[in-house]
């Protein structure tokens, strides 16, 4: 199962990124998590929130660059060795990891945030595997 990312592109300038949260902290988007990789010139800022449809909507509508895509949010053990079994199966299966970051929601097991090069194909994974994802749905019901 799939769950949206908000993306958002901002200039790398003093402030920016406060902008941004200003608009969603307006319009009651909760942000679960959040990473941040920037240029030179500009950033881009990923966010996985309760909203991502209003999200978008509201930051366009206040003039910044957005896009919504699917990404996989894995629920693994919270135990050494959790991640690096993850990784081994998508790596068997032949997909390539575009970007992860971690995910934090309270509880017993850790959630990681990744991208796919084949998102068919390591749905696939993620079933021969017994790997459980979660979706938008699952995560409004954290926060």
């Amino acid at each position: 199962m799939l769950a949206k990312q908000l993306t958002v592109f901002i200039e790398n300038r003093t402030g920016r990124l406060c902008e941004v949260l200003n608009v969603l902290k307006q319009n009651n988007v909760n942000i679960l998590s959040l990473s941040l990789a920037d240029t030179t010139e500009y950033g881009l800022l990923r966010l996985i929130v309760d909203q991502p449809a209003l999200g978008k909507e509201k930051l366009s509508e206040n003039g910044f660059s957005s896009l919504l895509s699917e990404v996989s949010i894995i629920k693994i053990p919270h135990k050494a060795g959790s991640l690096q079994e993850l990784l081994k199966a998508i790596e068997e299966g032949g997909v390539n990891i575009e970007y992860m970051y971690g995910l934090s929601i309270e509880g017993e097991e850790a959630y990681v945030v990744l991208k796919a090069s084949d998102a068919e194909k390591i749905e696939t994974i993620f079933s021969a595997y017994e790997i459980t994802t979660v979706t938008d749905e699952h995560l409004r019901g954290l926060n």
